[in-house]
């Protein structure tokens, strides 16, 4: 009986040893190195500090300077109030902690409101002293951001993302209102494409700055995929073209800043 149990015991190993060992388990993606040069280098820093430097610099001769508008082909507006336009992420407040979430999450509009709520805002370098100094001076301070007015499932209201991205710009120093902030889809015509927002202030206010981080905070039509009232793809040739077009107001009233992280150059690259 015994020589039964042993042979029992020997065909049970035999079939255990054909198994396939077990994959080991899929290496965690690596951070993306412009999203570590973002949160932790000290150059970054240096570098917004520097951009926003330069814009408060400037913006007294902009402001005394009735005949500029920051906005090609803004006419007639010395006597409107002056205004200055602010992106939000990236350069108000930084994303790159997010940003690292999606080694594990694909990006959803959702998915950036549910971590802003829950996370406290980290404020870009140099960007509460330029607002301050706006302010002091009467200049009226808008903030024009990709982030969508749409209803979440579960979420109370149509626009919560509007008194998240208010919320936070709040948490990093800086008031502001939801008259002052204008979100894309807030209005029917008002996509990504960010002329129409800009087009807005300007019938309301001269306009003398320009701050973001991406082409299309200052240049129309930057994208592979055109959104009204763009017609054409964009390219690399034609976003590059753009820097001679507007060669007069780079660092004169458009102030750009970093960011290796995402933006509309992808789409061409």
């Amino acid at each position: 009986m015994k020589r039964h149990y042993v042979l029992i015991a020997a065909l049970a190993l035999a079939a255990c040893s054909t198994q396939p060992p077990a994959a080991p388990p899929a290496p965690e993606a690596p951070i993306d190195i412009g999203i570590l040069w973002v949160e932790y280098s000290a150059e970054y820093q240096a570098i917004t500090a520097q951009v926003y430097a330069d814009a408060r610099e400037d913006l007294p001769r902009l402001l005394a300077d009735t005949s500029f508008s920051a906005l090609p082909g803004q006419s007639d507006a010395a006597d409107k109030p002056p205004a200055i336009i602010l992106d939000v992420d990236e350069t108000v407040v930084s994303n790159a902690e997010y940003q690292e979430t999606l080694r594990h999450t694909p990006y959803s509009r959702f998915g950036h409101f549910d971590w802003m709520r829950n996370n406290p805002a980290v404020p870009v370098r140099g960007a509460n002293a330029l607002i301050e100094a706006a302010k002091a001076a009467g200049v009226e301070v808008f903030f024009l951001t990709n982030r969508a007015c749409e209803p979440f499932e579960g979420v109370d209201g149509d626009c919560p993302y509007e008194q998240v991205t208010i919320d936070d710009l709040r948490e990093v120093g800086i008031e502001t209102d939801a008259e002052r902030l204008l979100m894309a889809w807030e209005q029917p015509g008002w996509s990504k494409e960010k002329r129409h927002r800009r087009d807005y202030i300007g019938q309301t206010h001269r306009v003398i700055g320009l701050y973001g981080d991406d082409y299309g905070d200052f240049v129309h039509c930057t994208r592979a995929k055109p959104l009204a009232p763009c017609t054409e793809p964009a390219t690399r040739a034609s976003r590059h073209a753009a820097l001679d077009t507007y060669a007069d107001y780079w660092g004169n009233g458009w102030y750009i800043l970093p960011n290796p992280m995402h933006g509309s150059w992808t789409s061409v690259r």
